[in-house]
């Protein structure tokens, strides 16, 4: 999953990014009100940690703006306010759960896996493609019937064609899902996971769309 960590505090949005980093998320940082508004604008995030107390603003701000926009990107708010009415104004803003300043690493962990969890469960529990059956609840595929087994990176790429079939996902979008910001990827990368993915689930189960990308095959 990418995920997008706004904090303005650098010592701890290295923290969480390494330790999210560590659960297989690919992470973005942005610190400030403005960098995390244009970061919504370029890329597709699967859940926003936002801190509140930004340099240049309201983080609530961001939140409102990607609701008012039909946005349905999963927020969870962390942060140093911790009055009962402040987390009721988070939550009616469109945040998704409330967490408190200074917070413990792992059940930050636990809550963004609570919440993207809930996020899949929204969705079709099954998804279907002639012998290939995709179980976004836990993060598994099979074929005829057989579980097979995938790298963090295959999942990723499986679950972002097989969320919408018959849509052609850009090459360049699945690098910035896979790797983030202003990481290095090898001209070649995405197609050697397709390669991989195909070998294991059959060729027909990503095609190609020649100067475009890829989309959900039959498998």
């Amino acid at each position: 999953m990418r995920l997008l960590v706004v904090e303005d505090e650098q010592g701890l949005a290295d923290a969480v990014a390494d330790h999210l980093r560590a659960a297989n998320h690919v992470v973005d940082i942005a610190r400030t009100l403005e960098d995390a508004q244009a970061a919504n604008r370029v890329a597709q995030y699967d859940l926003i940690l936002l801190d509140l107390h930004l340099p240049d603003g309201d983080g609530l701000a961001l939140v409102r703006d990607l609701r008012n926009r039909s946005v349905s990107t999963p927020v969870l708010i962390a942060t140093a306010r911790d009055r009962i009415m402040e987390r009721i104004e988070g939550l009616e803003a469109g945040a998704d759960d409330y967490l408190v300043k200074p917070y413990d690493l792992d059940e930050m962990l636990a809550r963004i896996t609570a919440i993207l969890r809930r996020a899949d469960s929204s969705r079709a529990s099954q998804r279907k493609f002639g012998p290939i059956c995709v179980v976004p609840s836990a993060k598994t595929v099979y074929l005829d019937g057989q579980l097979v087994s995938l790298t963090p990176k295959e999942w990723a790429i499986l679950d972002r064609l097989s969320r919408r079939p018959g849509i052609t996902v850009a090459k360049a979008e699945f690098e910035e899902a896979l790797y983030g910001f202003g990481r290095e990827v090898e001209s070649n990368a995405i197609e050697a996971h397709v390669s991989r993915l195909r070998a294991k689930l059959g060729r027909r189960v990503i095609e190609t769309v020649r100067g475009f990308g890829y989309r959900m095959g039959t498998g």
